[in-house]
């Protein structure tokens, strides 16, 4: 049989590497984006009051709960996987 090659399919090598790699983006994006959610509640949202440093503290609990879910998914999923989901 011949093989079917298509152009824009890449092939990603999982190795502990691209693992690490994976878990700080997520870990990182995590936090941004905590940080963000938080700030607009407390500030132009005014859902909530909270200072800086509460907002900053508050993305940084989301991001090792981030961190903590993808160490746990490198024991229980795909070695070299951040993802609990069968098969990334």
């Amino acid at each position: 049989m011949s093989e079917i090659n298509l152009p824009a399919a890449e092939t990603v090598v999982k190795t502990a590497r691209t693992y690490a790699i994976d878990l700080i983006e997520r870990v990182i994006w995590t936090f941004l984006g905590a940080a963000a959610a938080v700030a607009l509640a407390a500030g132009p949202g005014d859902m909530l009051s909270a200072s800086f440093w509460e907002t900053v503290g508050t993305a940084g609990l989301a991001a090792v709960v981030t961190l903590v879910k993808g160490l746990f998914a490198r024991v229980v999923g795909q070695k070299n996987s951040a993802s609990t989901a069968s098969g990334v």
